[in-house]
């Protein structure tokens, strides 16, 4: 899907309060989060790449976290979106 602010995808599907956004920078695949409950996120976070994702996960792991930080961030889907619209335009 796509609005104002770019591409985007549900990361829950019990909720479409909350979207992902991806983007393409430089042939990077780039995540930002958007939530109807709290707009503040979008303001604080920037732009993240997956790799950066990817190793704040393995620092949850390492302090003995159970919580996955990756669960929200779905790259097969990022890639896809991002493929289609290049098809479109």
């Amino acid at each position: 899907m796509k609005d104002e602010l770019g591409l985007y995808y549900y990361p829950s599907l019990q909720s479409q309060d909350t979207r992902m956004y991806v983007r393409e920078n430089n042939g990077v695949i780039e995540f930002r989060l958007w939530s109807r409950e709290n707009p503040e996120i979008w303001k604080r976070h920037e732009w993240l790449p997956y790799d950066v994702l990817e190793k704040a996960s393995e620092m949850y792991k390492e302090r003995g976290s159970d919580r996955n930080p990756l669960a929200l961030y779905d790259y097969d889907i990022a890639k896809k979106l991002i493929m289609e619209d290049k098809t479109v335009h």
